[in-house]
């Protein structure tokens, strides 16, 4: 749902039209993306929140305020749980600093005790894409042969979890846990892999990448800290 935007008609001594429209646009965006206080803190814990917490002086926080009023829009649009808000972190730097804040603008995605920070570009579609990444499942299952095969061309990098209950998926579910905010993680049973795939064993986690595939099947092979 986006700011609807509502006619007015020019009046002797007033704002040009354009003007006041625009202005009205700005703030019905704005209702999307709740203001927040020192009550945040306590109120919070039962509802994922997609935060920035920003400093009134700061010009790359008043370059990210339009991008933010869209990001607001779109995930109340599409019925997305996560909520939108903005903490002026000077005001509440008690707040900010124990969720970890240092600059300004941060972002972060408030999800029960975990906080998780955002790094990429400041565009709409990659903060809502890392949103909705994070607000979801840490495994996210893949039960057929075509939700693999679907899944597998939309990422470059593919970590995928084989096989049963085991100390392995307990590490694999630990890793996602972090890594979560570079990329997806997912779970399959051996049925699902397409035929070239050969596992020497199971449990494993496969990793596809570039075309091929390769294998963590043993909990001393340490986890990359970071998908390349």
């Amino acid at each position: 749902m986006k700011g609807k935007r509502i006619g007015l008609r020019r009046r002797r001594g007033k704002d040009p039209p354009n003007k006041s429209a625009a202005a009205l646009v700005l703030t019905l965006d704005a209702a999307f993306v709740e203001d927040l206080d020192d009550s945040f803190k306590d109120n919070r814990k039962d509802d994922i929140w997609l935060v920035d917490f920003y400093a009134p002086w700061c010009g790359h926080c008043k370059k990210l305020e339009p991008v933010w009023n869209e990001v607001g829009i779109e995930m109340r649009s599409s019925g997305s749980p996560v909520k939108v808000g903005k903490m002026d972190a000077t005001s509440y730097s008690s707040i900010a600093s124990e969720f970890g804040v240092r600059g300004y603008p941060t972002i972060k995605l408030l999800k029960g005790d975990l906080a998780y920070n955002y790094r990429g570009p400041r565009t709409k579609e990659d903060i809502i894409e890392f949103a909705n990444r994070v607000a979801g499942p840490l495994i996210r299952p893949l039960p057929s042969q075509q939700m693999f095969e679907h899944v597998h061309k939309r990422h470059r990098v593919l970590f995928l979890y084989v096989g049963g209950e085991s100390p392995l998926k307990e590490k694999y579910i630990e890793v996602a846990s972090e890594l979560i905010v570079y990329t997806y993680f997912f779970s399959a049973s051996e049925e699902v892999l397409p035929e070239y795939v050969t596992l020497p064993e199971l449990p494993a986690v496969v990793v596809f990448k570039d075309g091929t595939y390769f294998v963590y099947d043993d909990l001393e092979v340490g986890f990359p800290q970071k998908p390349a």
